[in-house]
């Protein structure tokens, strides 16, 4: 899933409850990476949706297998023998 740039995207307000421990988790990860609560939340949404949603493979997941691809070459031509 896409998403524009964060200064055009208007934002919706909602109400939710997580487990404590969790949420106090992602608020600790948001300060300790200097990113406001909100914005730490929508990406871990976003990224879900694209993992769930997807039918493509993600695109770190496909340079991950052409990198294997690269260096183990021979030994999979041998394994598949």
């Amino acid at each position: 899933m896409e998403l524009e740039n964060d200064m055009t995207i208007a934002r919706k307000k909602f109400s939710s409850q997580a487990d404590p421990a969790i949420l106090e988790a992602a608020r600790a990860a948001a300060q300790a990476e200097g990113r406001q609560f909100q914005s730490l939340l929508e990406d871990a949404l976003s990224q879900y949706l694209e993992r769930t949603q997807s039918q493509r493979p993600r695109a770190h997941v496909l340079e991950a297998f052409g990198m294997s691809l690269d260096e183990f070459d021979a030994l999979y031509q041998e394994l598949a023998k």
